[in-house]
């Protein structure tokens, strides 16, 4: 339970006709910042060039973080743990780069990516209206719905060929606004620099989403066009003294999701259904590859990544439960929600009931959408390929108005990068992961299901998963391409197990989708629109949307938090590091790199290692660049405490802290741990 002083602090008033929001809150759009209220709170003038600087300098990866450009030949620096899904795939049984680290002395040695792609935020146009007109009123839900999709494929489609840019309408407000995205994009992403993980993720699970903390969470990569590094017109300038505290510092970055708009059923489906569902699923997974990890040192190279993302899942999701369980947190949104309805009066209160019903039908279906249209029965990424090529061949001959969202025009290309990468596949951990989950099929759909007992074929369930995974070819790259190039002709003619079973699947997985989105996703969506509407009416447009993984601007202090003895500062220094490990046993997750021992002498130890602040951020803010009033940075998020995991609904600066590593220790570690100089040279070069 989070303490009675943490729960008062959550409580906001919201019939109100300024923003409703608290002096650092906020997750807010570069194409409507905070302006009056930075100058009211803080005295800082956001001007057009400043913010359109540092929009232009923040990087999207698609592997779920965030970035910045930090220098003009295309440096891009992010979090090791952003990165590690590169730096597993780079590795071999060999050249563990994860575990041990990496530094290309030179451009020639830096490592091409397999499947990375970078997005810059170039634009963003309103295209609300042109949406909202698609939807002919008094049309039927799947009608809306059918319609909706047509607008937003063909938008980004017109986008795309007229501009040549990555284009993505994006929903805001929860259906209150669309809003067309465009992006630069690079696909030649190359790794220069990682520390080692005992490092970057120095403390591990024990220490994750804690404070104090000693991580130098970093890693860098840097972005090429036509084989040469891309030439960069605004990158982020380093500061060598890092921020100092009560400093107003800013956060550029893509925060994943938040729930702080929904109403208090659909925080109660959370609370009641679909967080202990994927945690009971995630805490199944986390011994699934613990135990495999545990057999030998390969098997714990090959799962780490995974692993990790399974750890940090199921301590996040065990925080926002914690934040949803608290009464006094319910009773506080009941009070918002009560006071929103009142405004709306008796026609716009209906909306709430709509969101109602619709979360009913989600209820119903949540487990057969889980296991087909989510594919848990199938956790294997033999079997994601798979499905990729079925519904790929099935969706190239629809025009682009009537695909599927994933398989829309303008998407391809990034869709395609990622089926035909060349990152290795482990069958062995492919067949484990797979037996698990036909087991978890199994048990929650009975052994008489008639869909079960199709895909089962007679076999148990590791018995299937070990033929399939031994007979499936789709490991090579060149095979995949075959396949696509012959389309749904090819597909159908394939004998391989894995797009059989992908074929046998797909129309139930594709009733489940339809009835999702017609019965369950634009009933919300209608109705959280005219709840938007209410709420603009008490506050206008001068706030900011739930997060949906665009680019987004926070802001905040650098500040400590509690008081007394028990008082926490907001800097740890690099010296704090080595007693925190020797207190710890110096046994892993608490042990220091060889490297970091060997330089203690030569370190500058009173260097702060990393700060907290104030900033309104959550999952997918990691390796979001953190900037100082003169728009230099000043360090790099990587975690929130555990008192930040009740972001995802309502945001509070009495305890909750974002957690970054300080610029001054990034450059000290670089020069005298690693003998990157020459990195740290390109870092401080002021253009």
């Amino acid at each position: 339970m989070f303490p009675r002083s943490y729960i008062l602090a959550l409580l906001v008033v919201f019939l109100v006709r300024t923003p409703c929001v608290r002096a650092d809150e906020g997750m807010w759009l570069f194409n409507n910042p905070p302006r009056e209220l930075l100058k009211k709170t803080h005295g800082f003038d956001a001007t057009d060039a400043w913010l359109d600087h540092l929009m232009h300098s923040a990087v999207r990866l698609n592997s779920g973080g965030s970035g910045s450009f930090v220098s003009a030949d295309g440096l891009v620096m992010t979090n090791h743990h952003v990165g590690a899904s590169a730096l597993q795939k780079l590795s071999t049984p060999a050249h563990d780069l994860l575990a041990d680290g990496f530094f290309a002395k030179t451009r020639t040695q830096e490592l091409k990516c397999p499947d990375m792609e970078l997005n810059v935020l170039v634009n963003i146009q309103d295209v609300t209206q042109r949406v909202n007109a698609a939807v002919k009123q008094g049309t039927s839900t799947a009608a809306a719905q059918i319609a909706r999709r047509a607008i937003m494929n063909t938008i980004e489609q017109e986008s795309l060929k007229a501009t040549g840019l990555r284009s993505d309408v994006v929903t805001l407000y929860e259906g209150g606004q669309y809003q067309l995205y465009r992006y630069k994009k690079y696909t030649d992403v190359r790794l220069v620099f990682a520390p080692e993980k005992e490092i970057a993720f120095f403390g591990g699970d024990p220490d994750n989403f804690e404070y104090p903390r000693y991580d130098l969470d970093i890693c860098f990569f840097r972005a090429y066009e036509n084989d040469r590094p891309a030439k960069i017109k605004h990158w982020l300038k380093w500061s060598a003294a890092g921020p100092k505290e009560g400093e107003l510092v800013f956060v550029a970055g893509h925060p994943g999701h938040t729930d702080r708009l929904n109403t208090v059923a659909d925080l109660e489906f959370l609370r009641d259904w679909a967080v202990p569902e994927s945690l009971d699923r995630l805490r199944r997974r986390e011994v699934l590859l613990r135990t495999y990890s545990e057999r030998r040192a390969e098997n714990a190279r090959r799962a780490q990544r995974e692993l990790f993302g399974v750890q940090n899942g199921r301590k996040a999701l065990l925080g926002r439960l914690a934040a949803l369980q608290d009464p006094a947190v319910m009773h506080a949104r009941e009070r918002e929600e009560k006071a929103l309805r009142g405004h709306a009066g008796n026609a716009g209160a209906q909306s709430w009931d709509q969101v109602a019903g619709a979360l009913k039908i989600e209820r119903q279906i949540s487990v057969d959408l889980h296991m087909w249209e989510g594919a848990g029965a199938f956790q294997a990424k033999l079997f994601g390929i798979a499905r990729q090529i079925v519904r790929l061949a099935d969706e190239s001959e629809k025009s682009n108005a009537t695909r599927l969202r994933e398989y829309r025009e303008s998407n391809l290309d990034s869709l395609k990068q990622q089926l035909f990468s060349s990152a290795p596949i482990y069958t062995d951990l492919e067949a484990l992961k797979l037996a698990d989950s036909l087991s978890l099929m199994v048990e929650k759909k009975g052994e008489d299901d008639p869909l079960v007992l199709t895909v089962l074929d007679g076999k148990s369930p590791r018995d299937r998963a070990a033929d399939l995974i031994l007979h499936c070819k789709l490991a090579d790259v060149a095979l995949r391409h075959k396949l696509v190039d012959g389309g749904r002709a090819a597909v159908s003619a394939s004998d391989d197990p894995m797009i059989r079973l992908a074929r046998q699947v797909d129309e139930p997985a594709r009733a489940l989708h339809e009835v999702f989105e017609q019965q369950v996703d634009e009933p919300m969506r209608q109705a959280y629109a005219r709840i938007a509407d209410a709420r603009f009416q008490i506050t206008g447009t001068a706030t900011y949307p739930d997060a949906t993984f665009t680019l987004r601007l926070a802001f905040g202090t650098v500040n400590g938090y509690g008081s007394g003895e028990q008082h926490i500062a907001p800097f740890t220094t690099i010296a704090g590091a080595y007693p925190h490990a020797a207190e710890n046993g110096n046994i892993a997750p608490f042990a220091l790199p060889q490297s970091w021992m060997a330089a203690k002498d030569k370190l500058r130890l009173d260097t702060p290692l990393n700060f907290i602040c104030t900033a309104d951020i959550i999952g997918g803010n990691s390796g979001s660049p953190v900037v100082n009033r003169a728009g230099e940075l000043v360090g790099i998020i990587f975690d929130g405490n555990i008192d930040s995991l009740a972001l995802d609904y309502v945001y509070t600066d009495k305890t909750a802290r974002a957690v970054s590593v300080d610029s001054a220790a990034i450059i000290e570690a670089l020069r005298k741990v690693y003998g990157a100089g020459a990195l740290a040279d390109e870092l401080q070069k002021r253009g």
